[in-house]
């Protein structure tokens, strides 16, 4: 049917090469989308429209060719699925029912105790099995398949929210701090965090003083002074990636508008929660992470601070030293929480998160219990306008 639906595409005159064609079908290979229509749609429209002014011929042929399917595992015979989506059909389905029969192991030490006895037992690959490291299973361990509490391993997403520890190396791309659409709300909001100052060299004529100075001098005598400016600084910390991906847009208009209100802003990285290492670049956050105790003593208390993250996280994350999803922490998260609010006394934590969720996830109410429950607000322009009143008290 992918071949049909590219032929097609030349018939009716969008002008589609074979390169476009292979380049669609290499991204579907490498798992680039899930096996969604809509995720099709535009995955394909992105691969093989160049012109604007093709997409109604793309749209009509595109309905055509999908017309009344819902899941593209519909839309292919076997030998047209790309080998990564013909072994994802090995992934653990399971209702609500067999949902509930599944017991966790019971806390964070038999975890990691039982992981450690697996990996030194394990001998060869396992699928679909209920003890060892494998795929399509409930073992607490391994990939696309269920258990309530486990380890994910080698699983590029997670597909029920459920591991309390994920090992997989990610990328994460850097928020871009040059967008504009839909900013201007939130910079009428981050505004009411204004402390103005004049401050650096004489930048600006100083039109009064200039004639009293030109009056008693006889000659043009200009009287220069520094421009006024917003003094307040601000420490901004980003949580990327994971459950955060789906708010990136609002975070970068979020990140847009406070470089443009605040000239001393100074941003930070993390994942999940922080830990002893933040960095300022997702490219080499592996190779060149900032200490944490650096960033506590750089900057004074009078520093504004504003964590953005949705705090949807395993709660061994905050409370046990290991409990990171990517590296061994020597000390719990929720310490560096507590060493950042004890140095910054004037933070708040913006949640893109719904707050009719916070109640149900234990970490966002460990969040709120370590940093003050009055500190966080959700990311709207409401809770944005009394975050900004919580910052200027």
């Amino acid at each position: 049917m992918f071949l049909k639906f590219f032929t097609e595409l030349r018939d009716a005159k969008v002008p589609v090469t074979l390169k476009e064609y292979l380049a669609l079908m290499d991204a579907m290979d490498k798992g680039l989308i899930d096996m969604e229509v809509e995720q099709f749609y535009y995955l394909s429209r992105t691969a093989l429209v160049k012109d604007e002014r093709n997409i109604d011929k793309f749209d009509k042929v595109f309905g055509e060719t999908f017309k009344g399917i819902e899941s593209m595992g519909d839309a292919v015979d076997v030998q047209d699925l790309p080998e990564e989506w013909l072994r994802k059909v090995s992934e653990k389905f399971l209702t609500p029912e067999e949902m509930e029969k599944i017991e966790s192991l019971g806390g964070w030490e038999k975890l990691m105790d039982t992981l450690k006895e697996r990996l030194e037992e394990q001998k060869k690959r396992h699928e679909g099995g209920n003890k060892w490291i494998g795929t399509g299973g409930t073992s607490p361990f391994g990939a696309n398949g269920y258990n309530p509490e486990g380890v994910r391993i080698g699983q590029n997403k997670s597909r029920h929210r459920k591991a309390v520890k994920v090992w997989d190396k990610r990328e994460y791309k850097n928020l871009d701090d040059s967008v504009e659409i839909g900013t201007r709300n939130i910079k009428v909001a981050m505004r009411r965090l204004r402390k103005w100052a004049r401050t650096g060299a004489p930048d600006e004529l100083d039109l009064d003083n200039t004639i009293r100075a030109t009056a008693k001098q006889g000659y043009l005598d200009l009287v220069m002074r520094p421009e006024r400016r917003n003094s307040v600084n601000l420490l901004l910390f980003l949580d990327v990636g994971g459950s955060m991906d789906p708010h990136i847009r609002v975070c970068e208009e979020l990140f847009s508008a406070a470089r443009s209100e605040f000239k001393n802003l100074e941003y930070y990285y993390f994942h999940n929660c922080i830990y002893e290492g933040l960095w300022k670049d997702n490219r080499r956050r592996h190779n060149n992470k900032i200490p944490t105790w650096d960033v506590l003593h750089k900057f004074s208390s009078d520093y504004k601070v504003m964590i953005v993250g949705d705090a949807t996280m395993s709660p061994y994350e905050i409370t046990y030293p290991g409990g990171s999803v990517e590296h061994w922490n020597e000390e719990a998260g929720g310490v560096w929480l507590q060493r950042l609010v004890q140095q910054f006394p004037d933070l708040v934590w913006l949640n893109p998160s719904p707050e009719g969720s916070w109640q149900y996830t234990a970490s966002v109410k460990l969040i709120g219990e370590l940093i003050g429950q009055h500190r966080m607000f959700q990311m709207t322009l409401a809770g944005l306008e009394d975050a900004m009143k919580e910052l200027s008290r």
